[in-house]
């Protein structure tokens, strides 16, 4: 369903039933209106306590699968120490942009706040699970808050939503795995699986979206008005441009820098999976279409077949920047500050959650719930966000497609005549993750 042509409208059909319902029926059938004002609020609770159960498990799950992904980058090589620290670069260049854009580029400050007070929508966030304290004025002080939360009983973490906690708890025994079991171990193999398991999970909570935002949109139409919509288009429109500055300006120069080849040309030869990654929204499923440009671009299929899934994986540039910008537009509107300090833990934090972010539409949900109970943001503040995520998520999705593509030019370019050919021979007959 998440795929159908038909879903995006669906969402848009549903926020607009959801207000013409609230905004109408209380003047001309009270009684109805007082039935589905319970109806709704029932659904909006059963959907955000859906979203809240994945949380845990996607986090902890998608990051060991991830870090047991980045174990062939050590047998790799300089293959994988190229394609990684490409990947920390264009990420890190990503990030830069999106705080450019929210310190100096932020037009949703002339609209009032949607709530002044958080807590008015009635879903608090777990004490554990605010990682970023508005109270926190220095970086000192947010240094120790990160301290007190990193190294936890990993299953107070999970049971409290110590986001954190769950990220350093799966990266340590993800490392812990990779250092320890041989290749014929099936705990590698035990975590692909359950984080294929938790990805269709997620499939299912996402399909209820038109369902969720109807209710969403029903209980928030007292406070939806026109000049909250303008802010969200303002929104829409700062991430469309910061994003194609990222994918039509510097993704091209460093393919440029890598290859000689001009930006408009790289542009032109990796077409097809652009509109692919574009009209599908999933990376995963622009994986065998990535694989073949690669082959047109004159990187051997060996290292390709390395350096695209382990891009899929840990390689979102689009989705940090789109998770760092709604999430300090977020905070905004639902009344919650951010200093300096906290607004660049927002955009670390949205890095942290786009590695291993699901490869489907609207995967970066996932992900952006971290990010929201991280700030302190009700999850009900996600509704809002939804109105505008599923056109947005067509052209991050091509970007972060883009980016794996250079990363191929950038690692071949840098690993010539080294044997990263030879060794990676036997990764281009295996079959691919669908995690991707």
């Amino acid at each position: 369903m998440l795929k159908s042509r038909w879903f995006a409208p669906a969402i848009f059909a549903a926020a607009l039933l959801g207000w013409l319902l609230a905004t109408t029926l209380v003047e001309f059938a009270p009684l109805l209106a007082d039935v589905l004002d319970r109806l709704t609020q029932f659904i909006k609770t059963a959907f955000f306590a859906a979203l809240k159960m994945i949380i845990a498990p996607l986090i902890f799950f998608s990051l060991v699968a991830g870090v047991l992904q980045l174990r062939k980058s050590e047998r790799m090589g300089r293959l994988g120490g190229v394609a990684l620290g490409y990947y920390i670069a264009t990420t890190s260049i990503a990030i830069t942009i999106g705080l450019i854009v929210v310190f100096f580029i932020h037009p949703w400050t002339a609209t009032p706040p949607l709530i002044e007070d958080p807590t008015a929508l009635g879903g608090a966030v777990p004490v554990n699970a605010q990682l970023i304290n508005p109270a926190d004025g220095s970086t000192w002080s947010l240094l120790n808050n990160l301290a007190q939360r990193m190294l936890v009983n990993p299953f107070n973490a999970l049971a409290e939503m110590n986001v954190l906690g769950i990220l350093v708890t799966a990266v340590i025994f993800g490392l812990g795995i990779a250092l320890t079991v041989g290749e014929d171990s099936v705990i590698p193999t035990f975590f692909d699986e359950m984080t294929a398991v938790i990805f269709r999970v997620s499939g299912w909570v996402l399909s209820t979206l038109p369902l969720g935002i109807f209710a969403i949109a029903y209980q928030l139409a007292g406070q939806l008005n026109f000049e909250t919509l303008v802010s969200l288009g303002q929104l829409a429109g700062v991430v469309f441009g910061a994003t194609l500055v990222h994918g039509l300006v510097v993704l091209p120069l460093i393919a440029w820098w890598a290859t000689g080849s001009p930006p408009w040309q790289f542009l032109r030869d990796i077409s097809q999976p652009l509109v692919t990654a574009f009209i599908t929204s999933s990376s995963a499923a622009t994986l065998p279409l990535s694989m073949a440009t690669a082959d047109k671009l004159g990187v051997p299929r060996a290292k390709s077949a390395f350096v695209l899934p382990l891009g899929a994986t840990a390689n979102m540039d689009g989705t940090a920047l789109f998770e760092g910008i709604a999430a300090v537009y977020l905070a905004y509107m639902f009344g919650i500050e951010l200093g300096t300090t906290g607004i660049i833990a927002v955009f670390i934090v949205a890095m942290l959650s786009s590695v291993g972010a699901p490869g489907m539409p609207s995967g970066s949900m996932a992900g952006m719930q971290m990010v929201l109970l991280a700030v302190g943001i009700p999850l009900e503040a996600i509704g809002l966000l939804l109105l505008i995520e599923r056109p947005l998520d067509t052209f991050r999705t091509a970007v972060n497609v883009e980016g794996d593509l250079v990363g191929t030019l950038v690692a071949h370019r840098f690993t010539e005549g080294d044997g990263s050919t030879d060794i990676t021979k036997t990764l281009a007959n295996e079959p691919q993750s669908e995690l991707a």
